[in-house]
């Protein structure tokens, strides 16, 4: 069994209360970033709180739901045109830009890191105050698509979930600010000692994915979802 189905067969998360109707999947967006300036690749990967409803005590990549505040944020840089044509392939114009953006804001939030170019600080109301105090604004073209998720219709706490991939090189800064929201530890981690943690099926499907796609960034991009009564993967 691959990977790939192994997630398709074992969905994560609260079961469905019985009878009750398919909750609709909120749209979100996570961030897989690489480090190479070691001996070998890292990656950026932060446990979850034991207080969690969802995922407790697991470790996953940054990232969390898309906000209204996402599709007017200022931004430094525009998305790659292939990212942007795979996202407006599957999306209403603009939603894939506020699903990127989401991605780095909740980076930011959860572990204190900035995908971003330099700028003067403004002030702003909302999610993304501190973010753009810091002097700071993000850089969409750093982003490249990996691969989307959606929880199946038994779950009942679902995501319609982007998975981004960025170089550590394009981070303002390795140092990060000590608060990291809701993950308790944030480790730069070699891919293999990350598939020892413990982990969501979905985030190990996706580590495995991330180094396949640096040894051949032209691979497909999977796409789960629930079709015809079963978890059918295919590609976007």
């Amino acid at each position: 069994m691959s990977e790939l189905e192994a997630v398709a067969r074992k969905p994560e998360g609260p079961p469905r209360i019985p009878g009750a109707r398919a909750v609709r999947p909120r749209d979100a967006a996570t961030l897989i970033i690489v480090r190479r300036d070691g001996p070998r690749p890292r990656v950026l990967m932060g446990k979850r709180h034991g207080g969690h409803n969802f995922m407790p005590n697991l470790w996953v990549f940054p990232g969390g739901r898309i906000d209204r505040a996402d599709f007017r944020a200022p931004h430094a840089t525009e998305l790659k045109p292939d990212v942007a044509a795979t996202f407006n392939a599957h999306l209403k114009p603009g939603r894939g830009r506020a699903l990127a953006l989401a991605a780095i804001r909740e980076t930011f939030e959860e572990a204190g890191l900035l995908l971003a170019k330099s700028a003067e600080p403004r002030p702003a109301a909302g999610p993304w105050r501190e973010f753009l105090a810091q002097g700071a604004l993000p850089d969409l073209e750093a982003l490249d698509v990996v691969a989307r998720a959606i929880t199946p219709p038994m779950v009942g706490k679902r995501f319609d979930t982007w998975f981004l991939m960025a170089e550590a090189e394009r981070l303002m800064s390795l140092e990060r600010r000590p608060d990291c929201g809701e993950l308790e530890e944030v480790a730069w981690v070699e891919f293999d000692d990350a598939l020892a943690l413990p982990l969501p099926a979905v985030t190990r499907a996706m580590i495995k994915e991330a180094v396949a796609r640096l040894e051949d960034a032209a691979r497909p991009k999977p796409f789960l979802r629930f079709r015809q009564g079963a978890m059918r993967p295919a590609h976007l």
